[in-house]
């Protein structure tokens, strides 16, 4: 696919969301996006992360890397799936298109996304300039200009029905790999927050309000909203 024939917001959007998404990846070494580099092979984009970016300019992203396992010490027989250890970079990618979500992180075949005449394909090169991996950015629906234009009405009327995971964060932390994979039962894993303080409720990895974990009727765990977040908490 030549790339004279993109339209220059499509390829504007496509690096900012490339740049944003190589700050995430754990790779050995820094990544660079590069338009215009070697192309993917169907028995590579075979075998890419994929996942869709719904909001003000949904968008559909694809990650392909040469050397996928370099990603974390056990991701492909531990506990820790790729998919997972790459969702913060796919999602700093996503939220560089506008307001929105994204959504299931899964692997699967990108042919038909990197073949789309409406895709920008960039070649994310490592220090010495060698491929490592490929980032495809295919947006839905046109641009609009400027890039935080507020979401309207009628275009979340568009994704009204659109089902998204609704989950109840109590704390996080970080660790590494080796430490994951050292749990054993009755380990103690100390979260980021004191005990009685708010939960957050997220749509999709994106926090939407705060709320209390409380019991509901038949003994299930329900969680009581007591704020809801604006655009800019």
């Amino acid at each position: 696919m030549s790339t004279t024939s993109l339209e220059r917001p499509a390829v504007e959007a496509a690096t900012a969301a490339a740049r944003a998404l190589v700050e995430l990846v754990p790779t050995a070494a820094p990544l660079t996006p590069v338009l215009g580099g070697d192309a993917v092979s169907p028995a590579l984009a075979a075998q890419a992360v994929l996942a869709a970016h719904v909001g003000a300019t949904s968008a559909d992203l694809a990650l392909v890397l040469l050397d996928r396992a370099s990603l974390a010490g056990a991701a492909e027989s531990g506990p820790v799936d790729v998919t997972d250890v790459l969702r913060p970079a796919l999602e700093a990618a996503g939220a560089t298109t506008g307001v929105g979500v994204l959504g299931e992180v899964t692997l699967g075949d990108a042919t038909d996304l990197v073949q789309d005449a409406a895709s920008v394909v960039l070649a994310l090169t490592d220090a010495d300039g060698s491929t490592a991996g490929w980032f495809v950015l295919r947006t839905r629906r046109p641009l609009r200009t400027p890039a935080d234009e507020t979401v309207t009405d009628s275009r979340l009327a568009r994704i009204s029905n659109v089902e998204m995971r609704l989950s109840v964060i109590v704390g996080h932390t970080r660790m590494a790999v080796r430490d994951v994979l050292n749990l054993e039962p009755g380990a103690v894993v100390e979260l980021d927050r004191s005990a009685g303080a708010p939960a957050d409720v997220q749509l999709n990895g994106r926090t939407i309000a705060k709320g209390e974990v409380v019991v509901v009727d038949g003994g299930d765990y329900g969680v009581r909203v007591t704020k809801i977040l604006d655009a800019d908490d």
